[in-house]
Formats: structure tokens, sequence, C-alpha cells
């Protein structure tokens, strides 16, 4: 089952019901099992019985989830600190929002603690790991929210970026993490981090459902000191800020000089140096004004890592703040003679990826590498888009974060959808944790008669992807046939883990002309796929324009 919104209102439209996605989505978390990704899951009865009634409704039997700085009325709210949990007695504005568009919550996601972190490895409730690579974190401090979405658990999430935790955690699960400006979506109902600079961040699996959830999250809120209302920028971005950087940079370069971009050299370092003073200037005194007492009189609740990073609060003077504060306005002009060049700056979300392993040995300084190039987002007043850009020639997953003044988000995203637009499918990652790749076209795709045999085999769903433009599908009756041809066409195919046993009796199950063989994807790179033989589609129609099997499936009378 495909749970991009456009993929679920077509469903909808063609009979699927909600009750059948909160079935799907139930069952692939308890797969999963202890995946660290949940603090508070609502029971499915309760789900189940609150689902929306009204078809019309722009986010209608969509589920989602958030993260648990987020208030939501009738569940805990603990900031991954067990001590600190409360009550609240109403959810956030974005919360009802979502709701209110005919959204589906199914629970509340971990997190670095307070919100504190880039490695999603600071929190009571565990690590949380990258579904893309063994081992390799999922970034923070917004961790439960992206693997939620990148493992196909939920539709799209909410997390929260005020140094990052909206951008790193896209490139380490390979979703897009939308940061929109400052103010233009309210903070109340979410736990302070650093107030003046906190954005409700989303989570998609492509820029197009990011846009859809903000629009419906967007929007002035009187009651809440940091929202405002923003003047829209519509102007087309043409000139792009670039850095240089090493081969796997050139290539993301290439990529956007393809699209037409002109790609402008800029000096990076005011925007380095603007990002240094959130841990290393007074801004970490704001964190401490909110946190402070809580930390004082409860030492034993915290991560050890969390509270160190806290405690640098403590000894900040009013000195110590005003000279920050007029350090970030002289470098906000100097960041302005770049915008006067540029409409936008393209940067590596992060310059490299770390394990779990690699972060404990050195958990802050290795945060900090992961923050060279989102820290300074919020302190410059920039919006932000990461975005997957397939994976380093080190095997890490790759990413490109756009930037561009408070109020550019429409202009953004729409860089950020030619740029994803064309990539492997949703998201261009290949999970590589655990078993074989398997691309699957058609009777064995999610919500068709044959999936059942891949469930009951233990495929884990891996999400969508495209081939290389090499083969042309046909329609032989109940199934497709995908073969490869010259003349080809890129294909649409869903992903899936197997073991190598479990493939094997999956193969003797095949029954001809179809069977097993290499597919090609438009990364480059080689699954085990299924193919069809060349002489059975002979005198079969040519559905190769419809782009994948239920894009034909759907379009049939």
């Amino acid at each position: 089952m495909d749970l991009q919104i456009s993929a679920l209102k077509a469903a909808y439209r063609t009979g699927l019901h909600p009750r059948e996605v909160v079935a799907e989505v139930y069952r692939r978390i308890k797969a999963r099992g202890d995946d660290g990704v949940w603090i508070t899951l609502r029971p499915e009865e309760e789900v189940l019985a609150g689902l929306p009634g009204d078809p019309g409704l722009p986010l209608y039997g969509v589920p989602f989830a958030v993260k648990d700085n987020i208030d939501v009325a009738g569940l805990p709210t603990t900031v991954a600190c067990p001590d600190f949990a409360y009550a609240p007695g109403r959810s956030a504005p974005l919360v009802d929002r979502l709701i209110g568009a005919g959204a589906i919550l199914i629970g509340k996601n971990n997190l670095d603690q307070f919100a504190t972190g880039l490695s999603g490895s600071r929190s009571p409730y565990g690590s949380v790991e990258s579904p893309l690579v063994e081992g390799l974190i999922s970034g923070g401090s917004s961790s439960g929210s992206a693997v939620a979405v990148s493992a196909g658990l939920v539709s799209f999430s909410i997390g929260t970026d005020t140094a990052g935790s909206g951008r790193v955690p896209a490139v380490m699960t390979g979703t897009v993490g939308l940061k929109p400006s400052k103010g233009l979506v309210s903070t109340l109902g979410v736990v302070p981090a650093c107030a003046s600079l906190d954005c409700p961040s989303v989570f998609a699996l492509n820029v197009h459902d990011a846009r859809v959830v903000l629009e419906i999250i967007e929007g002035y809120e009187p009651d809440d000191p940091w929202s405002r209302k923003l003047p829209r920028h519509d102007e087309p971005i043409r000139r792009v800020g670039v850095i240089r950087g090493d081969d796997d940079w050139t290539g993301i370069l290439a990529r956007l000089a393809g699209l037409g971009y002109e790609l402008v050299d800029v000096d990076i370092e005011p925007f380095l140096e603007a990002g240094r003073l959130l841990y290393e200037g007074p801004w970490v005194a704001e964190r401490w004004s909110v946190l402070g007492p809580f930390v004082e009189s409860h030492p034993e609740s915290l991560h050890p890592v969390t509270a160190k990073v806290l405690g640098t609060g403590a000894g900040v003077t009013g000195a110590d703040a005003f000279r920050g504060l007029h350090r970030l306005r002289e470098l906000m002009a100097e960041t302005r003679r770049t915008w006067a060049q540029v409409d936008a700056l393209a940067v590596p979300t992060v310059p490299r990826t770390f394990t779990l392993a690699e972060m404990a040995e050195d958990p802050i300084g290795r945060n900090s590498v992961l923050g060279t190039y989102t820290t300074f987002a919020n302190l410059l007043d920039l919006a932000g888009i990461a975005v997957p850009a397939g994976f380093t020639s080190a095997g890490g997953p790759h990413g490109v974060t756009l930037l561009a003044p408070a109020g550019a988000d429409g202009p953004l995203a729409d860089a950020a959808e030619r740029f994803h637009t064309g990539m492997a499918g949703a998201t261009p990652y290949r999970i590589r944790k655990r078993g074989t790749p398997l691309a699957v076209v058609g009777a064995h795709r999610t919500g068709h008669p044959l999936h059942p045999e891949l469930v009951a085999l233990g495929a884990t769903p891996a999400g969508l992807a495209r081939t290389a433009a090499a083969y042309r599908l046909y329609d032989l009756g109940d199934r497709p046939g995908m073969v490869r041809t010259p003349d080809g066409a890129s294909i649409e195919v869903e992903l899936f883990h197997l073991g190598t046993a479990e493939l094997g009796e999956l193969l003797t199950k095949i029954a001809p002309p179809l069977g097993l063989g290499s597919v090609e994807l438009d990364d480059g790179s080689l699954v085990t796929g299924f193919l069809c033989e060349a002489h059975a589609v002979a005198g079969a129609a040519d559905i190769t324009g419809y782009g994948s099997w239920p894009a034909y499936v759907n379009a049939r009378p």
C-alpha cells in the first residue's frame, strides 16, 4: 500500500477505506518490532473509532505522527524525558488543523531528549536507527518522525527544527524535510528548545506531500508571540549560490546546472560563523532559561550528553547575550551581500554521516559536524528544504538543502521539487539493512492480489523506486510483464527486502512467463526483480506510457 498522499487519494476514489489503511499501518508497525520510533502509540481500536467521515477533506484518511515535544490532548508530552512528562489540556493548533483536515493521528515519535541533538541517539526510549544502512544514525532531534515516514509507517510526520532537526534526519532517512520560515507555523503547544528560533517542520516522501501538509498547518495565530504574517516572495529561483566540494557534491551541482539554474560561487563563512553562535554563543542560555530549573532539580532524569549541553547555558551573562546579538546582526549584514547575488543557497545537508557507534565515541563533536550547514538557518531567518540526492561514493546517504530568505517558501519548494523529481521514486535510497532487495512490478505490489505471498514470506517494504530507462511494460491480463528493450522507458517499481531463503521460495511460486532477474534502477544499481520472457509479450498491449502497473489499473474502465 502506497501511503503517499496522492496515491491514497486515488485509492480512496476506487474503494479503499481508511480502516484498511489503519490496519496496514499497524501491521507494519508490529512487523518492525521495538525500533525506538514511538514513545506513545495510540491503540488501533481508538484510532478506528475516530476515523474521519468526509471524503472531501484535503487529508482524508492520511495517517500521520508528531514528534513528542508537540502537545496532543489525551496523550502525554514527554520530550523524551519521563520525569518531565505532562498531560496537555489541549492539542497544539497545528495538530487540530491536521485532524480537522481529515488526517489520522497514529502516535507520537521519539526524539533526542528536549530536542537537543542532531543524532537520534540521546533518548531513554532508545536510539533510532536509519532504515537505509545498518547501524546508521537516523539524525535528530526529530529521529522517530523521520523514520516513521522513511519506513512507510505514516504518510507524513511533524517534527521541529531549531538547529537542523527537520533537515538532518531527512538526509539520514531518505525523506524530504521541509523547514518553513520562522513564524509561518505556530509553535503554540510545542515545548520550546529556543523559542525565538523554533519551527515545526514536515517530513514526507516527496515535496508535493510536504507542501500539502504545510498549507494546512501554516497561518497566523494571534495568541502566539512568535507567529507572524510574512510577505510572500513569488519570484522563481534562478540564481543558486553554491560552494565547491568533492566529486559527490560536484555531481549534485551538475544536476542543478542541468536544470537550468545559474550557479554562483559564494563565501559561506559568514553563514557558518552565524551557525556556530547557536551552541558556542549565548543562545544555549535560551534553552537554559526554560529547562534550567528542571535540570537543577532532576539531574538524574537527563541523558548525560543532554545535561552537559544544557549546562553550558547556566554561565552565560547578559553581556555575553548582547555581544552575541550584536555579532549576529553584523553577520546578517554580511550575508545580505550574498542575497544580492543569488536567490537561494544549495548546501550539503550534512558534511558526512555517522554510525551510532561513531556518535557514541564523540557525541558533542560529531553533533557539531552534522550541524555545519543547518544551524545558521533560523538565526539568519531563512526557510529551508532538504531533499535526498542518492548515495555518496563512501556508501552513505547524500542530500541537498536549499535555503532562501524568509517568505520564499513557495519558490524554494518549487526548486526542491524540480531537483527531486526524476530521482529514484519518492525516495532514491535503497534500504541496505536486511535481506535482498526485490523490485516488484505488478501483482505482488501492496494492495494487489498476490501481495499476501510477500507478507507471508516476511518481506519488508522499502518504498518506491524507478528502473533505468530501459524497460517496456505490457498487459498480460491479470498481471504485467516487464521486458528490457533498447527503446525502453523508466518504470515505477515497489521495493521490498526478503531473506535469501524466502527469495528462493518465492521463485518457486512464480508462474511462467514471469521470473526473477537483474533489474537496473535509475541510479545505476542492480536489484533482483520481476521480469518477463520477451516472447510472451507478442500481441500484448504496451502500457509503458502509464509508467506503472497501478496507474494502468486505475485508468482502466
